[in-house]
């Protein structure tokens, strides 16, 4: 068909057919047989540039849902979003990167789960994060071990299918959760309060399931939910909260306490600043609690060695970290940016005195930080964390898990 031949409006029940077996996922009759039963010739036809209607207007399926090994295996061509391939029609399809559900409805909400889905690695390895050795140390032993080394981790050793990161913010926590998914290489589900709050009635509670169900069907698969504290709060508190904040919360813990009576690897690995504003019920089913402390000095030093190399002039790298006691990896980046900018600043300067246009070939380099550049901004920049630090301490003392070092 040429390409400004418009596509035919009508189909034949023949066409229509196949089109129903490539939505839905039903096994087809060979072509052959099929030809033969009906007394007539069977085309092929290519599904994936068009609808129902005749419309070349279809959305990529890789909008649609996303499972990244899939373009690993050399296909070549496009996956309909129930696993079908639109060529190949006797190969054995993949298997589908949407479970069978019961309603299109229910379907549909998978479909915009699985935008959260992260595409590819997310790039962050362990060398990157400075410091935070013994929260690296049980993450491994909770996510990467038990994915590597499956044989080992079962019966009494069951891995733990919920951990928690907390911490002050600015520490590190979805860093580390990244990491997992860059060590693990598994289905990572980026969750947030707005993928799984709906302002339909009974929705909320759909995608928790649906969210669940998904991660099972990619299984091994990790579900990051950041700042957790936004989902689940302490129930109970006051009259004010709402019924379906209250169905939400008793789906997300049914959920969760079905995962730690399974052997599937699916993990929830959730981040909170305010440890103590979660619910009873949940800290339970969270069962690795990691801290994730402000940076030691020893880890506050390489992250100035990183992000402030040495030039022409020696940095004060002792100076910084004797001054920076308290600030987190945030106030860390902060400080070395306002270091940065003060060169830049007075060569704003001098530029802006200046009455003609400098074209950019010929524009001055910034000059190397100084001393006082070092002392300028230590006393511009304030920590952020430091002031509930003691609270962390203490919740880590009753509540978080801890390692022989």
């Amino acid at each position: 068909m040429a390409d400004d031949e418009p596509l035919p409006t009508r189909w034949s029940f023949q066409e229509f057919k196949s089109f129903y077996d490539f939505k839905f996922g039903r096994k087809r009759e060979d072509k052959a047989k099929d030809g033969a039963a009906n007394g007539r010739t069977v085309h092929d036809v290519n599904y994936s540039n068009g609808t129902s209607n005749g419309s070349r207007q279809v959305k990529n399926t890789s909008d649609l849902a996303i499972y990244e090994q899939y373009s690993e295996q050399g296909r070549g061509n496009l996956v309909q979003s129930n696993g079908a391939s639109p060529v190949g029609v006797n190969e054995k399809p993949q298997r589908s990167l949407l479970p069978p559900f019961e309603s299109a409805e229910v379907r549909a909400l998978a479909e915009s789960l699985s935008r959260d889905i992260i595409r590819g690695s997310p790039d962050v390895k362990w060398e990157s994060i400075k410091g935070l050795e013994n929260a690296k140390r049980l993450l491994k032993e909770a996510v990467v071990m038990p994915i590597k080394y499956p044989k080992y981790f079962t019966g009494l050793l069951t891995p733990w299918k919920g951990i928690l990161l907390f911490g002050p913010p600015g520490t590190g926590k979805t860093m580390l959760a990244k990491a997992v998914a860059t060590e693990c290489n598994t289905t990572f589900f980026n969750i947030s309060a707005s993928s799984i709050v709906s302002k339909w009635r009974g929705d909320s509670e759909k995608l928790v399931k649906v969210l669940f169900e998904l991660a099972r069907h990619h299984a091994p698969s990790t579900i990051f939910l950041d700042e957790i504290d936004a989902i689940i709060s302490q129930r109970g508190e006051g009259r004010s909260e709402h019924e379906a904040s209250r169905r939400l919360k008793t789906e997300l813990l049914i959920q969760m306490d079905g995962l730690t009576k399974t052997d599937e690897l699916v993990f929830v690995l959730a981040a909170t600043n305010l440890p103590w504003e979660l619910d009873a019920a949940m800290l339970r089913r969270l069962e690795k609690r990691i801290l994730v402390p402000l940076p030691e000095p020893e880890a506050r030093r390489a992250m100035f060695e990183d992000l402030l190399p040495s030039n022409s002039e020696e940095l004060p790298y002792d100076l910084l970290v004797d001054r920076t006691e308290g600030f987190s990896g945030s106030d860390i980046r902060l400080l070395c940016k306002e270091a940065a900018m003060q060169p830049l600043r007075r060569l704003m300067t001098f530029l802006e005195e200046r009455q003609e246009v400098v074209p950019e070939e010929e524009l001055p380099k910034v000059g190397p930080i100084t001393h006082a550049d070092i002392e300028v901004a230590l006393r511009n920049t304030r920590p952020s964390a430091h002031l509930h630090a003691h609270r962390y301490e203490k919740f880590n003392e009753d509540y978080g898990s801890q390692t022989v070092q």
